[in-house]
């Protein structure tokens, strides 16, 4: 039985939908993803974003659309499926009974496939496992619990990666050689889902982005595009002391006022300078110690279009 890649892209979810006593969370989503991508899938908590990856995966049980990877139906050909995929996902799931090293050495057989000693000590290696190797999971760290689930999710040779919130509370050291690893095994082909809260990894990482918002999907395209759409900048202005009110004549720059009016926000359309605001406030009498300017960012797409942060608080 093969397990190798098809033709054809390394994901495709046409149409898919789930839902949990009566409450849709995943709602007709369709999502096609390249082959070689690193693909951000976002969204704020309760989106509908693991159980996307639980879908796609197996884990649950869709009740309409399908999903294909790598050409192979999940459900008609599900041997095939799960041993493309390797998945890392945001609770930790770990085997008290084998030490690190050993767990690692019997786990690409859960998928059929025989285990590679020099691919497996690549992985201890670089996720710096090698000194726990001998440990049981109960004496790991939070964070070495976490290196050994991404060993784990890749032990098999996935051709199709998918890291369901992977540096969400861990160090950043842990986090920059995760993502260097990342970038090798892309390079090598593999294709990589993502979701995290973190947006300037996924606006640093990503190539193409979809975002959901309660379950459907609000929103797909290229990372640069994304932020395109958002055309109006940020300026920021400490001022020498509090002001209660800015003059009417900034009224069209959206001022909002931040630490008890010392600090302004002004809102700069794609024709509007900060020179502009900085004259009136000027030309008013008002003194001003530090001037900040910020370009739209990934942040900024993901709050237009859900109202909210990556933590699922409200923003508007």
């Amino acid at each position: 039985m093969s397990n190798k890649p098809t033709a054809g892209p390394a994901l495709e979810i046409s149409h898919l939908s789930k839902s949990y006593s009566g409450t849709t969370v995943v709602d007709d989503i369709s999502l096609c993803i390249e082959k070689g991508e690193i693909y951000g899938l976002l969204g704020p908590n309760g989106a509908g974003k693991s159980t996307t990856i639980n879908l796609i995966t197996g884990v649950a049980k869709m009740q309409a659309g399908s999903v294909r990877v790598f050409g192979y139906d999940n459900v008609r050909n599900y041997r095939e499926t799960r041993r493309l995929i390797g998945v890392m996902h945001q609770e930790v799931v770990i085997d008290p009974f084998f030490p690190v090293g050993r767990a690692l050495k019997i786990h690409s057989g859960y998928y059929g496939v025989k285990d590679d000693p020099a691919w497996r000590e690549l992985l201890i290696e670089t996720l710096g496992l090698g000194p726990h190797a001998d440990k049981k999971m109960h004496r790991l760290s939070g964070g070495m619990k976490r290196r050994f689930m991404v060993a784990k999710a890749l032990v098999h040779k996935p051709s199709l990666l998918i890291l369901d919130e992977p540096t969400a509370g861990v160090d950043v050291e842990l986090r920059r050689a995760l993502w260097d690893f990342v970038a090798l095994i892309r390079k090598e082909g593999t294709t990589v889902v993502l979701t995290t809260h973190y947006l300037e990894e996924a606006q640093q990482m990503c190539d193409r982005i979809a975002i959901l918002n309660r379950g459907k999907v609000v929103a797909v395209d290229s990372t640069v595009n994304l932020v395109k759409h958002i055309e109006r900048r940020t300026l920021k202005v400490w001022l020498d002391g509090p002001v209660q009110e800015v003059p009417p004549s900034l009224a069209e720059f959206l001022p909002a006022a931040e630490e008890q009016g010392r600090v302004w926000r002004f809102s700069l359309g794609a024709n509007q300078r900060s020179g502009q605001v900085l004259k009136i406030l000027y030309s008013e009498g008002l003194g001003i110690r530090e001037v900040e300017t910020h370009s739209p960012s990934l942040e900024d797409v993901f709050v237009n279009l859900t109202g909210l942060d990556s933590a699922g608080r409200a923003r508007r």
